[in-house]
């Protein structure tokens, strides 16, 4: 019933307790039992609060016994895998103490030095995904001319923006696969090298440059609406798959079993960045073309052959080389190009 505004709800007076009154005595009509037990005897509780009781107690065993039941249950699952034999996939590689190049490094994670050898034993399986042929005879408004002008101006575009050479390796490599499959013309060459580049800084910088700093480079010839559409033709081309082997990484795995010195890293580095130049390069797999060059720095530099060591990682032996080594020598011997100069510039230096 609703109380009227402004009166106080009237509350009941309990009557107080007897304290000589009998402890059977009957309460009067308008008495309120105590809750509370007489001084010295046992506490009571309710009904109430004992039914409510009685089922916690209840539930509190049924999910102990539930959770037996799943401790069982997982104890049996993992009795028969415990047992079966772990699956060869799934073994580490077994490298020879002679051959391991990784063990030092097993205190700090970020060698990822566990999984080194399955992510290069990896990365060389990708590489049959992504074998190249000569494209040129598909491409009638391009030659390899024109191919070796836009990667020297790629190899600057990299030198003024700090990029990381494994950058500069995916954005040509993007750029041959997005010919190869499709015919471009020549005033839109550097569009797809500037693109390229904007999507390899992407995958492999912290902080990529961004469209305007492309679009300033390419001395605003081409607009911003332009670049996007082209990079989205780019990653349609290649199915968004763009996580491409280059030798970059290879040459700096492979320089590692040697403990090869800057200057001898710095020297197979130069010769590998030349190749990126020649059209001929362009079929040959990206671990042999980075094993071919660190062969090349090694015997320029005395530090002997190609070592047991070198073979267990690379998988390639000498006779595997000789062929892309001598097309490789060929190119250091033949008279420079005074137009393509970027790269004999990048490592004049001191």
């Amino acid at each position: 019933m609703p109380f009227s505004r402004g009166k106080k709800r009237t509350t009941s007076k309990i009557p107080k307790l007897n304290p000589k009154g009998l402890e059977n005595q009957q309460d009067g009509p308008q008495t309120k039992r105590s809750s509370s037990s007489p001084q010295g005897a046992p506490k009571k509780r309710t009904a109430f609060v004992d039914i409510t009781n009685v089922r916690s107690v209840i539930n509190s065993e049924e999910k102990l016994e539930e959770l037996k039941n799943v401790e069982c249950n997982i104890e049996k699952l993992e009795e028969p895998s415990s047992k079966a034999p772990i699956p060869p996939h799934l073994l580490p590689p077994e490298i020879p103490p002679e051959f391991d190049i990784d063990s030092e490094h097993l205190s700090d994670s970020t060698h990822t030095a566990e999984y080194a050898k399955d992510i290069f034993d990896y990365l060389k399986r990708r590489e049959e995904t992504f074998v190249l042929q000569d494209y040129m005879a598909d491409q009638p408004n391009l030659n390899s001319n024109m191919r070796a002008i836009l990667v020297d101006w790629l190899v600057e575009v990299q030198e003024n923006f700090e990029l990381n050479h494994e950058t500069l390796y995916l954005a040509v490599k993007m750029t041959d696969h997005y010919l190869a499959v499709s015919q471009a013309k020549r005033e839109s060459l550097q569009l797809i090298g500037s693109t390229a580049m904007l999507i390899a800084s992407k995958f492999e910088e912290r902080a990529p440059p961004c469209v305007d700093d492309f679009l300033y480079i390419c001395d605003d010839a081409y607009k911003r609406s332009q670049l996007i559409t082209m990079e989205i033709s780019i990653l349609q081309a290649l199915n968004f798959d763009i996580n491409i082997p280059v030798p970059y990484r290879f040459l700096r795995r492979y320089a590692k079993c040697v403990n090869a010195g800057m200057d001898t890293l710095t020297l197979a580095r130069y010769i590998c960045e030349l190749s990126l130049l020649e059209m001929e390069f362009v079929p040959v797999r990206a671990s042999l073309l980075a094993s071919a060059c660190l062969l090349i720095a090694l015997v320029t530099k005395d530090l002997g052959g190609w070592t047991q060591c070198l073979q267990f990682h690379s998988g390639y032996s000498v006779e595997d080389l000789a062929r892309v080594v001598r097309k490789l020598h060929d190119m250091l011997i033949s008279p420079p190009d005074s137009k393509l100069a970027v790269v004999r510039s990048k490592y004049a230096h001191k």
